[in-house]
């Protein structure tokens, strides 16, 4: 048993019974248990209780041995001089400071269902996917799980995303222009890409998206890879990258991406050029964000390819025999649009519309599910994983719940130790 199981146990009232005496064999009625307080102080607040004919108007402290409240030092702290219950597991030694204050001291050792101290136990040491597998079955997953978990997911992305709008002034655009470089960039060159689209002023963007070589050398220059031009589309992109640094007043700073055990597909040479046939189509804010298919938005990642240049290479200046256009593959247009997309289209709505929610959700449902190790595992202990609203809902509570051994904050773990 741990202090915070107890307060989980008392917060939900998972009890065998609740006819509560104290350690003198008193009633003890709960009237209101209390607010679970997650910040310093009592654990409990704002309670009511009624014992012997007072009606007592308080907070409540937990311990797992009564001595706790000495070994916490709680008698010299004057958040707690407001208690009006100490309960306990188990009762080692009386407090003369309460029993001075007629405070009483509830034992609850007798009201707990071993069953559920066991069940707890196990899920925390066991070693299994998820803590609970032993005992978990497909039907324990709540009503709106997935919805709810997606909407926190989203919830918190949109509040990293929102600093990023403070920053620049609600200039969505930009934002998304940040965003989706990070993307582009995957695990490996995601923070150096955003770094790279950070350090341009996103008016310089506007003003030469529409011509492709201004924006391979903008950006191939400051990945650092025009220092020394190995063939002749090289010198061009160097000459314009020369001319653009002087026009708009670019810093001289460099980024360099790694190439580091990467596939060829995804060296950044090939992601970076990618991003800059996005960034040529017109009203592409409106086409990515406004529409409400989800085929739409393929459609406009479908025209997107590496310029020329790159169907005969990865690299510069080192050609292969095998010709073809770099495009996005089906798998990854999928990781633009949960990870980029579809966040900021639900931060987007919150400032412009109230039935956000459904609106985003819909899209997550119209979208195929993900495959990796997470939804692999929970497929094995047959889940449903159909559609992305499923497949991001499953990983988000994997990552957050299941991998943390969060369970008493989990809605499918509350369902299982209560059903005890």
């Amino acid at each position: 048993m741990t202090e915070k199981l107890l307060q989980y146990l008392w917060n939900h009232k998972v009890f065998r019974h609740f006819d509560f005496k104290d350690i003198e064999g008193n009633s003890v009625d709960i009237i209101s248990f209390g607010t679970w307080n997650s910040d310093s102080g009592p654990d409990f607040l704002n309670a009511k209780i009624k014992f012997g004919n007072m009606v007592l108007a308080g907070h409540i402290e937990l311990h797992i041995k009564s001595s706790d409240w000495i070994f916490h030092q709680h008698s010299q702290d004057p958040n707690y001089e407001n208690v009006i219950l100490h309960a306990v597991l188990h009762h080692d030694t009386d407090l003369a400071e309460l029993q001075s204050k007629n405070i009483p001291t509830l034992e609850l050792k007798d009201y707990i269902d071993e069953e559920i101290v066991r069940k707890y136990s196990e899920q925390l040491n066991g070693k299994q996917f998820i803590p609970c597998e032993n005992i978990f079955s497909p039907k324990d997953i709540p009503v709106n799980f997935h919805d709810e978990n997606v909407l926190k997911k989203l919830q918190r992305k949109s509040e990293e995303l929102e600093l990023s709008l403070e920053r620049y002034q609600n200039n969505f655009e930009a934002v998304l222009f940040q965003s989706m470089a990070y993307s582009f960039g995957l695990k490996v060159n995601a923070a150096i890409f955003r770094t790279i689209a950070e350090s341009i002023d996103f008016a310089v963007i506007q003003k030469i998206r529409q011509n492709r070589i201004q924006m391979e050398a903008l950006l191939f220059g400051l990945a650092g890879w025009l220092e020394k031009p190995q063939d002749e589309t090289m010198q061009v992109w160097k000459r314009e990258f020369d001319f653009i640094k002087i026009k708009f007043k670019i810093p001289d700073i460099i980024f360099r991406p790694k190439f580091l055990r990467l596939r060829p597909a995804n060296f950044p040479t090939i992601r970076l050029a990618q991003l800059v046939s996005l960034y040529e189509q017109q009203n592409l804010f409106s086409k990515l964000i406004f529409t409400d298919r989800i085929d739409h938005i393929y459609e406009t990642f479908s025209k997107v390819k590496a310029s020329g240049y790159w169907d005969n290479r990865f690299n510069f200046a080192k050609p292969t025999e095998i010709i073809y256009s770099k495009m996005l593959s089906d798998e990854f247009i999928r990781l633009i649009m949960l990870n980029t997309i579809l966040p900021l289209r639900y931060t987007y709505y919150r400032y412009h519309h109230e039935e956000t929610a459904d609106r985003i959700l819909s899209l997550y449902r119209q979208l195929s599910a993900e495959k990796n190790s997470v939804t692999e595992q929970w497929k094995k202990l047959g889940v449903q994983v159909n559609t992305a609203l499923e497949s991001q809902s499953l990983i988000f509570h994997y990552k957050n719940y299941c991998e943390e051994k969060n369970c008493l904050n989990c809605s499918i773990g509350f369902k299982l130790l209560k059903g005890s």
